[in-house]
């Protein structure tokens, strides 16, 4: 950490829109973005390379401010100074790829800082919807090799139905993929790193011997029942981050965000899954909260206030550390 500042206002972050030949042209009602450069599938909110738009590092990447200042954004306890959480929105006009994602282990053993445990929650779905989570049971690895090569992986797969407001949990080593029909909001560790096993045919490099070396046949994938408290919703809470909903009208103060074990308190993001708000506090200038940004909370954050400016749906994103 630098000494040359020890308190850090919330800031919003510009998006950082990432080709996929899966996704989209048009973005729109979603976010005002028109590709003429090919297909958009994830629009990344925490991504390193993502820019700061407001306050006083405002131009600055994500990566550039964490060098610059990570015991400012994530207070003492945290055990590294690194970015802990990558943030996104998955838009899937095509079937994803059926993919695994190393554990930390593994992903260390070929070099790679860490691994890829994420969790998606739907923003919005189409009726019919589905997703691939695991594999079904009595499937063997065996198994797996023999459909990748027969071009029949799909049937093994264990297909979940997916609606709106729904929260699916993705450990590493599951064998997944997400399908049309959603929109996806994906909180993950700060990895892109993904293994392809099978894609449908399509001429992409696939992954297969280490997709198979990071395959778990039995994980702790699948949907998350929600846990609704009096001032909020528990979406998920596991190992590497936790994501909560908040509704209502008026006036949020910052302490009232905080869940009861957050002490000391950490980094927090606020994204808007709908509607707009406003963030303001002494000592900085207010920051807008429009529907799909997303605003970062500095572990040294001063006390604030979140005003709903009509339907916020406001979801709530910290890292975990391991205990």
């Amino acid at each position: 950490m630098t000494g040359t500042y020890h308190q850090l206002a919330p800031f919003r972050i510009d998006p950082e829109f990432v080709g996929r030949i899966w996704g989209y042209t048009d973005l729109r009602p979603w976010y005002e973005k028109v590709s003429s450069n090919g297909p958009i599938g994830e629009v990344w909110l925490t991504g390193d390379d993502c820019r700061i738009a407001t306050g006083t590092h405002a131009g600055k990447t994500l990566a550039e401010l964490f060098r610059e200042a990570s015991k400012v954004l994530l207070g003492e306890g945290a055990p590294s100074s690194e970015s802990p959480l990558l943030i996104k929105v998955i838009f899937a006009r095509e079937k994803l790829s059926v993919q695994v994602h190393p554990d930390d282990r593994l992903a260390r053993k070929y070099g790679q800082p860490r691994g890829k445990t994420e969790c998606w929650y739907a923003l919005s779905a189409e009726p019919g919807a589905e997703v691939a989570v695991g594999l079904k049971p009595g499937v063997t690895l065996e198994t797996v090799k023999d459909e990748i090569q027969q071009g029949t992986l799909e049937q093994s797969l264990n297909v979940l139905p997916i609606s709106s407001g729904d929260l699916v949990f993705v450990d590493a080593g599951t064998v997944h993929a997400i399908w049309p029909g959603s929109i996806l909001l994906e909180a993950q560790q700060n990895c892109d790193l993904t293994y392809r096993m099978y894609d449908y045919g399509r001429p992409r490099e696939l992954h297969i011997e280490k997709s198979l070396e990071a395959t778990r046949l039995k994980t702790n994938a699948g949907k998350v029942p929600a846990t609704v408290l009096n001032d909020r919703t528990v979406l998920v809470d596991v190992g590497y981050f936790r994501l909560e909903r908040f509704l209502g009208d008026g006036l949020r103060s910052s302490q009232s965000l905080l869940s009861g074990k957050e002490q000391p308190r950490g980094l927090a993001y606020l994204f808007a899954a709908n509607g707009k708000g406003r963030i303001t506090g002494p000592g900085f200038e207010p920051v807008d909260l429009p529907a799909r940004s997303i605003v970062a909370v500095p572990a040294t954050a001063p006390e604030f206030e979140i005003e709903n400016l009509g339907a916020l749906d406001l979801i709530r994103i910290t890292p975990n550390w391991p205990r």
